[in-house]
C-alpha cells in the first residue's frame, strides 16, 4: 500500500480529485455538523491522514468525515485505539450537547500516548513569533478566523510538551499557555463564555504546571476577564486579589494588568473611588513594563490603554459625560489597523453620550460602530451596542431614536 488507500478512494468517490479540496469539503461538512462556524482541515492534516502513517483523527476530526463520507474513521482506514468510542454508539441522555464539547475542547483535550521525538529548543521561538502575529491578525480579523488556527497550534504545542523535557519543556509549557489564553480570548469575543472560561481554565492548569509566577498571575487575571463579563464584581475582585497576593515577584506587566482588571471589578461594585485609585496605579507602573514575556502586551501595544479602561468603567458607572471625553481622546490616538477594538470603543463612548442625554451624538458615532460590526461579526462589538440600544431607549418615539434603530438594523441582519 502506497498510504491510506482507503480515505483516498472515499475522496475520489466524492469528486475531490485533490487532498486540498478534500480538505475544504469536510471543513464545509463538518462545520455544518458540528455547529462550529471555526471548525476547519487544512490541506496539511488531509495530507497527513493519506500517508501510510495516518494517526488517529481527533474526535471533531471524526465527526466530520462521517459526516462527508457516512462513514466513521476505522472504515475509512484509520486504526481505530482502544479508548475510542463512536458518537453513534454513546449513551443517550447526557445534557451536553456533545458535538459542541467537542469542537471547543478538541485541541486540548487529545488522547495519548504520543511517540517519542527529539524536540528543537527552537520551536519556543518560532512559536513566540507566530503568537505575535496572531496578536496582529486578530486586531485586523476578529475571532472566528483565528479560532481554529491558534487552537490547532496550541494541540501541536500540546503534544510537544508531552515529549520535550528540562529547559525546552517548561519553555513550551509557558508559551502554550500564552496560545490557551489566546483561544480563550478568542471566544470571548466570539460571545462563548463557557468556552472561554474552559480555555482559560486550561492557561491555569499549564501556568500552574510550569510553576512560574508570573503566568499564573496571567491565568487568574485571565479568569477574572470572564467574570467581568459575567458582571460578577466580588468574582473579579476576588480573582485579582488572589494574583496580587504576592505582588512583589510579579513583573510590573502582570501588576498593571491585574490591578486593571480589579478596577472593572469595582466598577461592577459601584465604587468609582477605588476604580480611580487602581488605575492611577497601574498608571504609575508603565513606564517600567521592559520585560520580553510574549503574552499580555496588549498595555504596550495598545494607544491609552489604561485610559480606556477608566473611561470603560466610567461607562459602567454611568458617568456620561465624563466617559465621554476620556472616549474623545482615546479615539484620537486608535490607528486604523485596530479596527475592531475602533469599533468597541465608538460603540462605548455612544452609549456615554446617549447617557449624558445627546442622543444626535449618540447615534451619530454608535452607526461608525455598527458599520464595523458588520464586517467583523465580534460578539463583544454586538454585546457594546446593545448597552448603547438600551440608553438609547428614552428616545425611541422620537425621530431620533428610530433613525438609530434603522441604522442598527444591519447588526441583527447578519446574525
Amino acid at each position: 500500500m502506497n498510504g491510506n488507500d482507503v480515505l483516498r478512494a472515499a475522496r475520489l468517490k466524492r469528486g475531490w480529485r485533490s487532498g486540498e479540496a478534500a480538505a475544504r469539503g469536510v471543513s464545509a461538512t463538518g462545520r455544518e455538523a458540528l455547529d462550529d462556524p471555526y471548525f476547519e482541515v487544512s490541506p496539511r492534516t488531509w495530507r497527513r491522514w493519506e500517508s501510510s502513517k495516518p494517526g488517529w483523527p481527533r474526535e471533531d476530526y471524526a465527526i466530520a468525515l462521517h459526516a462527508a463520507f457516512g462513514a466513521w474513521p476505522e472504515e475509512l482506514g484509520f486504526e481505530a485505539p482502544e479508548y475510542w468510542v463512536r458518537a453513534d454508539r454513546e449513551g443517550e441522555g447526557g445534557s451536553v450537547d456533545r458535538r459542541a464539547f467537542v469542537s471547543v475542547t478538541a485541541a486540548a483535550l487529545v488522547a495519548g500516548p504520543t511517540p517519542s521525538r527529539h524536540v528543537d529548543p527552537a520551536l519556543i521561538t518560532y512559536f513566540q513569533e507566530q503568537l505575535e502575529g496572531h496578536y496582529r491578525a486578530d486586531m485586523l480579523l476578529g475571532p472566528h478566523d483565528l479560532i481554529g488556527t491558534v487552537s490547532a497550534q496550541y494541540e501541536l504545542i500540546d503534544r510537544l510538551v508531552r515529549v520535550a523535557h528540562g529547559e525546552t519543556r517548561r519553555g513550551l509549557l509557558r508559551v502554550g499557555a500564552a496560545y490557551a489564553a489566546l483561544v480563550g480570548w478568542l471566544y470571548q469575543d466570539a460571545g462563548d463564555l463557557g468556552a472561554a472560561a474552559f480555555w482559560r481554565g486550561v492557561t491555569q492548569e499549564i501556568s500552574m504546571r510550569s510553576r512560574d509566577p508570573q503566568l499564573i498571575g496571567y491565568s487568574l487575571v485571565n479568569h477574572a476577564q470572564v467574570r467581568t463579563d459575567l458582571c460578577d464584581g466580588l468574582g473579579v475582585v476576588e480573582l485579582c486579589d488572589a494574583a496580587l497576593q504576592e505582588e512583589q515577584r510579579l513583573a510590573p506587566k502582570v501588576r498593571v494588568m491585574a490591578l486593571q482588571q480589579r478596577a472593572h471589578g469595582a466598577s461592577l461594585l459601584g465604587d468609582r473611588r477605588t476604580v480611580d485609585r487602581l488605575i492611577d496605579e497601574a498608571t504609575g507602573l508603565l513606564d517600567r513594563v521592559d520585560d520580553e514575556l510574549p503574552w499580555g502586551n496588549a498595555c504596550r501595544r495598545t494607544p491609552g490603554y489604561l485610559e480606556v479602561q477608566r473611561a470603560t468603567c466610567y461607562g459602567r458607572l454611568e458617568l456620561g459625560a465624563e466617559a465621554s471625553g476620556l472616549w474623545r481622546q482615546v479615539l484620537d490616538g486608535v490607528p486604523s489597523a485596530a479596527r475592531r477594538d475602533r469599533g468597541v470603543y465608538l460603540a462605548r463612548y455612544a452609549a456615554a453620550a446617549a447617557t449624558a442625554h445627546e442622543p444626535e451624538q449618540a447615534v451619530e458615532i454608535g452607526i461608525q460602530a455598527v458599520q464595523i460590526a458588520v464586517e467583523t461579526g465580534s460578539a463583544r462589538m454586538k454585546k457594546e451596542l446593545g448597552t448603547l440600544e438600551r440608553a438609547m431607549r428614552p428616545w425611541a418615539d422620537a425621530q431620533i431614536g428610530r433613525t438609530f434603530a434603522d441604522g442598527l438594523a444591519p447588526v441583527a441582519e447578519r446574525g
